[in-house]
């Protein structure tokens, strides 16, 4: 038997499987594709997560692009984050080309070019189905991990909302956050003291100006209302497939608090509405985090502590995580070890630490006894990835060096008037782009407070007067007091004996 037949049933071997699968593309073997050695990842499997990692220029995007294709086939939504703003070509189908016959030629698999079912969302003012959430939805103790405030400052935050919840103050964006807490330590100080103890205006200033820091960020366009709901992401068109919902980031890029905010709010609440679904037979839907590490980096402990918490107890959601990053470096220790599928294009070894980073890369991959992972790590081509998944079982498949497949949708952006014509058709638009301004805690402590301001000057002026009127009565006593006086001095100045006797003191001085 050849080394290439050997290698072939190699590969067939470990990527066989029974139920419905991805193909990936054609394992490679001394540089030459080995055509029908179909690298295959069950669908079963897409749930356990995975990485998409390599330098620039190798092509991370056009892997995630076949992947959300694929995925649509099946009839499996997808959720994609387009930092770059590269990914709105899926709804249009592939132009065709010589080269990528000639690719799916030596993989061994007809192309086909297609268009897929998109729906464009937004994260600001950018067109698209805008996504928000509520100050109430975040709950106090996600919030404190967003905002990575002190133990103390995390027991303020709990305290506000459930003052909040007592008094039926709704919490819907930062400005009823902010009001509240300036309530706590000024008009409403003793009112929270009674109930629920001293809260110190130091912290509540420390807080405010961590949501200050979140709203530079550009985080008051995301809270708010109309709440985005989850569910709205699990579509499916009129043909069976899968909608692949693009959130359009290219201007959160210097943002990632508000990244890292918007991802955990969203994780935690698919978590929280998803029906628990163990290993089914296929997801329910496939995220894919494109530049991974703007969600971890500057991400507190307890911030880590949370996304690497949903990433282990997300899956059984029926929810696949994938992400995408130039090194596998970018992602922590605790979440890359909780990764199925591992798509490795090229590294760069242009530095000392870039020679280290591939020594590390290599030893997160299987050992081959037909690949050298080090040096082919930084010899492979643009569109060829190192690939080792899980097979039905759980197991590790064998590592292969493939030629992935090209997309079946345009590997470039919509024109202005095409993404007009497609936001033009979206279903959810109509339903989430109203601006919606109720009345929450904001209006309800400003009407509070000002009726309570209203309550003391009335109270102040009601004093004024009764002094006022002290005043007048003590006048007019006075004066009926003098006047009495007055009446008994001219009583005794014209009485008879008053008179008689001052006469009797002239005669006496005259005579």
């Amino acid at each position: 038997m050849s080394d290439n037949q050997a290698f072939l049933e190699h590969i067939n071997e470990g990527y066989k499987t029974k139920g419905d699968f991805l193909t990936m593309g054609a394992a490679m073997y001394n540089g030459e594709t080995v055509t029908d050695a179909h690298v295959k990842i069950p669908l079963k499997t897409l749930n356990r997560h995975g990485l998409i990692a390599g330098a620039t220029g190798t092509g991370k995007t056009k892997t995630l692009q076949v992947l959300a294709e694929n995925l649509s086939e099946q009839g499996i939504p997808v959720l994609l984050m387009d930092i770059k703003g590269d990914l709105s070509g899926i709804a249009a189908a592939s132009p065709g080309h010589p080269k990528i016959d000639e690719r799916h030629e030596k993989i061994g698999i007809p192309f086909e070019a297609k268009d897929f079912p998109v729906e464009i969302l937004s994260l600001s003012d950018q067109d698209g189905v805008r996504l928000r959430a509520t100050v109430s939805e975040f709950g106090p103790v996600l919030l404190s991990r967003i905002l990575d405030v002190t133990t103390t400052q995390a027991g303020i935050i709990s305290i506000i909302f459930k003052y909040c919840d007592d008094n039926k103050l709704p919490l819907l964006d930062l400005k009823d956050l902010k009001k509240v807490l300036q309530y706590a330590t000024q008009e409403g100080k003793k009112e929270l003291e009674k109930d629920y103890g001293r809260i110190s205006t130091a912290s509540t200033g420390s807080i405010l100006r961590k949501i200050v820091e979140l709203e530079q960020q550009g985080a008051d366009l995301f809270f708010g209302e109309k709440s985005f709901e989850v569910q709205d992401l699990c579509r499916i068109d009129e043909n069976g497939r899968g909608i692949i919902n693009i959130i359009r980031l290219t201007d959160i890029q210097d943002k990632p608090k508000l990244f890292s905010t918007f991802m955990l709010s969203l994780l935690a609440e698919i978590y929280g509405t998803f029906p628990e679904q163990g290993d089914s037979g296929r997801p329910e839907l496939v995220i894919f985090l494109d530049e991974a590490h703007l969600i971890f980096k500057e991400a507190s402990n307890a911030l880590m502590g949370q996304i690497e918490s949903i990433v282990k107890l997300i899956r059984s959601k029926g929810v696949g995580l994938y992400f995408v990053t130039q090194n596998p470096t970018d992602v922590p220790d605790g979440v890359l070890s909780q990764l199925g599928l591992k798509v490795q294009h090229a590294l760069r070894a242009f530095t000392a630490k870039d020679r280290k980073a591939i020594k590390l890369t290599a030893e997160n991959y299987p050992i081959s006894e037909y690949y050298d992972t080090k040096e082919i790590l930084t010899s492979l081509g643009i569109g060829e990835a190192l690939v080792s998944a899980l097979d039905e079982k759980g197991r590790p498949t064998p590592l292969a060096a493939t030629m992935l497949r090209a997309p079946m949708s345009r590997m470039d952006i919509l024109s202005d008037n095409e993404l007009k014509a497609l936001l033009k058709k979206s279903k959810l638009i109509p339903k989430y782009n109203e601006e919606i301004d109720r009345e929450s805690a904001y209006e309800l402590l400003n009407e509070k407070i000002e009726k309570a301001e209203a309550e003391e000057a009335k109270a102040a002026a009601k004093k004024e007067r009764e002094k006022l009127n002290r005043g007048s009565s003590s006048s007019r006593s006075k004066s009926r007091r003098a006047s009495a006086t007055e009446k008994a001095v001219i009583k005794v100045l014209t009485s008879a004996t008053f008179i008689r006797g001052a006469l009797g003191v002239l005669n006496k001085l005259l005579k």
